[in-house]
């Protein structure tokens, strides 16, 4: 890999790469209406300043994210659950009977109390402890969609970061950057 276009900017806050995906890896994030509900979402906890966001990209399935926050599992657990239950009622109202049997029909069985389940539990954090940890992951994100197939350069995927650390004006996120 040739010279990199990245550069750390040191931040007391402890990022952390985590990955978050929908049940079975439906591609749900494919209806721009339930992608914007995420979008919105994250946009709303950076204004209430409950997370820093400093890197993301949205592909159909899943969603990759370098955040910081003072409690991130818990913000995580709420916007996971703000979203899950925001797409669920969208899916119910549209009368969108397919999807809303995929998502009960992948429900964890121990999930009793609900109905549907949308994200996949978890979403394996991992702690970026240094710059070449950070560099690598923001390669990865900003290069999934090219890795797909999806585009040939990461600059035309719109629900991605890469805009932001190439000095675009019109971006989906603000973010923070660390490099």
């Amino acid at each position: 890999m040739g010279k990199s276009r990245y550069k750390i900017v040191t931040d007391e806050k402890t990022p952390y790469f985590l990955t978050c995906a929908v049940v079975n890896w439906l591609p749900l994030f494919a209806n721009p209406v339930i992608a914007q509900v995420v979008i919105d979402s994250l946009r709303y906890l950076q204004e209430q300043q409950r997370i820093e966001l400093h890197a993301y990209v949205m592909m159909e399935n899943h969603l990759h994210l370098i955040v910081s926050a003072v409690e991130l599992s818990r913000e995580i657990g709420a916007f996971k659950s703000f979203t899950a239950r925001s797409a669920i009622d969208w899916y119910q109202a549209n009368d969108s009977q397919w999807v809303l049997k995929q998502l009960h029909f992948y429900k964890e069985q121990h999930k009793c109390d609900q109905e549907f389940q949308f994200w996949q539990e978890g979403n394996h954090p991992q702690w970026i402890k240094d710059e070449a940890m950070l560099l690598n992951k923001l390669e990865y994100i900003h290069h999934n969609p090219v890795k797909r197939g999806y585009v040939d350069d990461p600059i035309h995927w719109r629900y991605s970061s890469y805009r932001n650390y190439m000095g675009w004006d019109e971006c989906l996120l603000p973010i923070v950057k660390l490099a």
